[in-house]
């Protein structure tokens, strides 16, 4: 069923267009996949992302990653800082699972390489959390590696937002959160290409919500009324284009995603994780190249605005996406998170 989102309310975010999907998989080659699981306290779940449908160990793909604020537990971004490449899909879950997203991913590669770890080094697997406990039952261990396995299985072009996957018991400007995306597509040399964000969403103060630069968590607020609370979240963001980038240009968009997430409304809190991972799917990385010397194109600097652009837009609207699209949930010990579907007409309804 396809669900509504914040364009489905009439609310536009910037300038540039979007992909035919407003995905992150607009992005040839990228496919998301989703796991789920709701039983009893669990609310809680895993989030795959596939940069391309390959082998991605034998081709990987140039990355970067940049650490906003650095309360976090991410795995494999120490690698992605010093070689610029990521050679597994992308796992996301919560806090206290990324040891059993790192294991079930790691017998994923183990599996689908057999050189790895004998004829060749070993595997950098990368994993992004964020802390789902107010709506999880955390210390329950409910992510399995069989988990991480089926959601590798089940990336596909198409997928849902908000209350799914990793996102299942996250919470943002202490509405729901969880899964969001939107992408923006540029020209380049009178090509188009396309940048696109997924986001993990977890952090923020209900007053100081943004959307589209309406004060709406003060209108919230008022309407159901909630003490202020100390912003202790987190955001992973996810970054993907077929732009031909180099490591240190990608670093530079992954920059951008701080004005994006400021654009919602966060002051990128002291307890907060914001997490940066970005990568292109142009300049591929042979594992096995045999010269000494290769190729790689780049974009002219001067040419790096609309990027950056499109990488603010996209992840200033996936945000949103993530709260939009995400139902009402009710957690452990009765813990409950509204909708943001509940409050977007009386939002905008004098606007």
């Amino acid at each position: 069923m396809r669900q509504k989102t914040l364009r489905d309310y009439n609310v536009k975010i910037g300038k540039l267009p979007t992909g035919s999907k407003n995905l992150i998989t607009d992005v040839e080659g990228v496919k998301v996949g989703h796991v789920t699981l709701t039983t009893g306290d669990a609310k809680t779940g895993v989030t795959a992302i596939l940069p391309h449908t390959g082998n991605l160990f034998k081709e990987k793909v140039r990355a970067s990653s940049y650490v906003i604020n650095g309360f976090g537990k991410s795995m494999g971004i120490i690698q992605i800082e010093e070689l610029g490449t990521i050679e597994t899909p992308i796992i996301l879950t919560n806090t206290l699972s990324i040891g059993v997203a790192s294991d079930g991913l790691i017998e994923y590669m183990l599996k689908e390489n057999e050189d790895i770890g004998r004829t060749t080094g070993t595997v950098n697997p990368v994993v992004g959390e964020c802390n789902d406990a107010y709506l999880n039952d955390i210390r329950g261990g409910h992510v399995k590696k069989e988990h991480i396995f089926e959601a590798i299985h089940h990336a596909k072009e198409f997928f849902q937002q908000g209350a799914v996957g990793a996102g299942t018991g996250m919470s943002c400007y202490q509405l729901k959160g969880g899964i969001g995306s939107s992408s923006r597509v540029i020209k380049l040399d009178e090509k188009q290409f396309t940048i696109g964000a997924l986001v993990l969403s977890n952090f923020g103060r209900k007053e100081d919500l943004l959307i589209n630069g309406v004060a709406a968590g003060e209108i919230i607020n008022a309407i159901d009324p909630e003490e202020p609370v100390r912003d202790k979240g987190s955001i992973i963001m996810v970054l993907a284009t077929d732009i031909p980038l180099s490591e240190r240009q990608l670093k530079r968009m992954s920059k951008r995603a701080s004005v994006g997430l400021s654009r919602t409304g966060s002051y990128i809190g002291n307890g907060s994780g914001d997490i940066v991972i970005s990568f292109t799917t142009a300049n591929q990385v042979n594992h096995y190249e045999a010269k000494d010397i290769v190729k790689m194109q780049t974009v002219n600097e001067l040419k790096m605005d609309d990027v950056f652009r499109g990488v603010v837009e996209a992840v200033e609207e996936a945000i949103l996406n993530s709260m939009i699209c995400a139902e009402t949930t009710i957690g452990r010990n009765g813990h409950r998170r509204y909708s943001l579907k509940k409050y977007i007409e009386t939002i905008f309804s004098d606007i």
